[in-house]
């Protein structure tokens, strides 16, 4: 029998809520072993992922990605996403929605954190726009993205799908990308090299929650700034800037994971976890930090010929606001004049 793979998602992060991550459980015909963390056999990984279903598709994913023909377009080869936090308030689920559909590439590689599965344990948050951002991420795959998603600590319950296929995005625990002027890139989250996560986990669960409140204040503070008709702007993401400490293991951090990349004989890394947009030459290798949608909302691509660039879309969405603001006042003064 077919299962809708959107089903799927959702039913993987329940079972993960309630301590019973078992894909057998969610998905029989993915598991090749009895336990509870999917098994694959080393030739199959090695002969690409496999499939969860090769039933018949929901007809929803037949649709379009989007039903706006007059939308403006960024076409890119490579676009690279993560730290979504599908699942909390402080997910910016609009500004994402509005970056997938606005964007074609040719791969899409979601680079952990796109659910948080930490704070779906503490009380379930999952709006109708989170669904949307599902379908889409699932259409793009069916249309002829490839999607290649890259599980994090928050989202650590797809770990044990890694190897398999659902709904067409391919789950790998990293993955070698290869860029259009040959530069061989690590992608991986970057959780591993985060001391906290790794040798104290109790300790970044409580670091967690008191970002979850710095969160709330910068909702607090956007609703105040929409009501007045401003723009988004992010509190949590300026103070980490401000902060001595904070500045000092990113800038630690980022040398780490350039490091590793190194060792793997990689040109440049691409990585997402600590939600701060970078690129930075450390070395001789290139490191890239995607960002994140709950603070800067921003995103990594590649364009055709190898060229990466950072693109804000909350910067992007202000200043199509203001070319349209101002648009609007020259066809006022002209309407005026005539």
């Amino acid at each position: 029998m077919s299962r809708d793979p959107e089903q799927v998602i959702l039913e993987t992060i329940v079972s993960y809520l309630q301590n019973k991550t078992d894909a057998k459980t969610i998905y029989p015909q993915a598991t090749t072993g009895g336990g509870p963390v999917v098994s694959v056999p080393r030739a199959k990984r090695q002969g690409g992922a496999e499939p969860l279903d090769k039933g018949v598709a929901p007809s929803w994913i037949e649709e379009p990605v989007h039903f706006e023909p007059n939308r403006a377009r960024v076409g890119v080869r490579t676009v690279w996403i993560s730290d979504t936090h599908l699942g909390t308030a402080g997910c910016n689920a609009e500004l994402l929605l509005d970056f997938l559909k606005s964007t074609d590439c040719e791969t899409l590689y979601l680079v952990g954190d796109i659910v948080d599965g930490w704070q779906l344990r503490k009380g379930w948050y999952w709006p109708p726009r989170h669904n949307d951002i599902v379908r889409c991420v699932l259409k793009k795959a069916k249309h002829g993205t490839r999607v290649v998603y890259v599980p994090g600590n928050h989202d650590e319950a797809f770990r044990g799908y890694v190897g398999l296929n659902l709904g067409g995005i391919e789950l790998v625990p990293e993955a070698i990308h290869v860029t259009a002027d040959k530069r061989r890139l690590l992608i991986l989250h970057g959780d591993e090299f985060d001391g906290v996560v790794l040798y104290a986990k109790w300790l970044a669960f409580l670091g967690d929650s008191a970002y979850v409140l710095l969160l709330k204040l910068n909702r607090l503070l956007n609703w105040v700034r929409r009501k007045r008709g401003l723009p988004y702007w992010s509190l949590s993401s300026h103070l980490k800037k401000k902060v001595k400490n904070a500045v000092q293991f990113i800038s630690s951090f980022e040398e780490v994971v350039a490091h590793a990349a190194h060792e793997r004989g990689a040109q440049g890394v691409v990585c997402g976890h600590i939600h701060s947009p970078e690129i930075r030459q450390i070395g001789a290798v290139t490191y890239y930090n995607d960002g994140d949608w709950v603070e800067s909302c921003t995103a990594l691509v590649e364009h055709p010929d190898g060229r990466m660039e950072i693109i804000d879309w909350a910067e992007h969405q202000r200043t199509e606001a203001e070319q349209g603001r101002n648009r609007r006042h020259r066809r006022k003064k002209e309407t005026i004049h005539a």
